[in-house]
């Protein structure tokens, strides 16, 4: 008997689809409220970015997982988990009464989203045909609302998706690679928790534990895989991951950097600065899918240069205009600079995946997937880190401008680095294509 009778897959697909989207959106929803944070828990800039950074950093743990997850579990245990701890962290973050517990609950977000992004992927390339794959409120309410107005969304990813998803039966046991985790955890932790130290002896140390979990992650990996690193031996791979890796940066940086100086520096308030990142997430969003159908048309080499391009020169604009203030010019920059992120980023996932054998494929999503939550996390904490310390030097309002500039500047080297790299390789994958 076909299991597959008794599975809905469009409803499916919309009810992780919509875990999914909620994880996302919450995952940078928060940066626009910093400032506001910072004056409500009395904490500085380094230690406030750590609710985006425990979230990724939860996020990067919780993929490689993915696999294990899917091999032990039925696809409605796993969504009907991920539902359950997502909820329970966004509605601990709707009564947060202290930073503690704000951390706590964005760490049950992560897990759930950690388990229900990689579930709707899996749901769409082994359920599907083949011919088918393909800031107001933080300004005039409390930031908790983020959350309230979350709930909703949540709740009906729940119904839909245990109307959707079948009972299945129990699945073959499969071993966790228990050490590779642990160490895994202990490498992301410590190099970011060294990031944002604010002692030098504090930062070698937890760079030393870092480096020790890093070794022992490829030591205890070999016997006991939980991603085949040897994927890592394909050079043209690496070089689009490279890319895909600075973009992640650029977004998770820009969309905590941003907001901040618009609100501090240039003096707008937070519902301002929700209102101006809007247009150029927009626009990713919606030129994600059709970037695609571009990619079919042309091939890889042209709209990911183009976008590269873009990037650059708009990161360079951002720079000469920070210290007009001026939100228009701002604004236009910024939206063309997410015009060629848009028409660029996925292509980059798309064609650096492409370069692998089909039997990589499970392992260099998961570990691209992984990769992108951790860079993230750490394009986070050095921004915080980075501002923090003009700030403490400068004050907080011209520390702040300070700081950006600095920021877009590294942000416009990255992406230039980005570029040498990633266009001879793009070539290969045109022809391949």
């Amino acid at each position: 008997m076909n299991k597959n009778n008794h599975f809905h897959l469009l409803g499916a697909v919309i009810a992780t689809g919509i875990l999914s989207f909620s994880g996302v959106l919450i995952e940078t929803a928060m940066n626009v409220t910093f400032p506001t944070l910072i004056n409500e828990f009395g904490l500085s800039t380094s230690k406030i970015q750590w609710v985006t950074t425990i979230y990724l950093l939860v996020i990067a743990i919780t993929i490689p997982l993915s696999s294990y997850f899917n091999e032990r579990f039925s696809a409605r245990k796993l969504f009907l988990v991920a539902n359950l701890i997502f909820l329970v962290g966004v509605l601990t973050n709707c009564f947060s009464p202290n930073f503690a517990m704000l951390l706590f609950g964005r760490l049950l977000q992560g897990v759930g989203t950690g388990i229900g992004l990689p579930l709707m992927f899996h749901l769409i390339l082994t359920k599907a045909p083949l011919h088918k794959n393909g800031g107001i409120i933080s300004n005039s309410l409390d930031w908790r609302y983020i959350y309230i107005f979350l709930l909703p969304l949540v709740i009906i990813s729940l119904v839909l998706g245990l109307a959707c998803l079948p009972r299945e039966g129990a699945k073959t046991p499969k071993k966790l690679a228990l050490r590779p985790v642990i160490a895994l955890s202990i490498m992301f932790f410590a190099f970011i928790s060294a990031l944002s130290a604010e002692h030098l002896m504090t930062f070698a140390l937890l760079f030393i534990v870092g480096l020790v979990g890093a070794f022992l992650f490829v030591r205890f990996n070999r016997k006991e895989s939980l991603i085949d690193l040897g994927i890592l031996q394909n050079h043209r791979f690496v070089a689009l991951i490279f890319s895909l890796l600075v973009y992640q940066a650029l977004l998770l940086g820009l969309s905590f950097v941003l907001p901040s100086f618009i609100q501090v520096s240039a003096g707008f308030s937070s519902s301002v600065a929700g209102l101006f990142m809007f247009p150029g997430a927009l626009i990713g969003a919606v030129l994600a899918p059709i970037s695609g159908k571009v990619l079919d048309q042309i091939g890889a080499r042209k709209p990911i240069t183009t976008g590269l391009i873009l990037a650059a020169l708009c990161l360079a604009l951002l720079f000469v205009f920070l210290p007009t203030k001026s939100l228009a010019l701002l604004l236009v920059a910024h939206i063309v600079l997410m015009l060629g992120l848009g028409i660029s980023y996925s292509n980059l996932m798309t064609c650096s995946l492409s370069t692998l054998a089909t039997d990589q494929l499970s392992d260099g999503n998961a570990l691209v997937n992984t990769l992108q939550q951790f860079i993230g996390a750490v394009a986070t904490a050095v921004v915080a880190t980075t501002l923090s310390i003009f700030q403490g030097l400068n004050g907080f309002k011209v520390g702040t401008s300070h700081g950006t500039s600095i920021i877009l500047a590294l942000f416009f080297f990255l992406i230039i680095v980005s570029l040498i790299v990633s266009f001879p390789n793009l070539k290969k994958v045109r022809a391949n294509h």
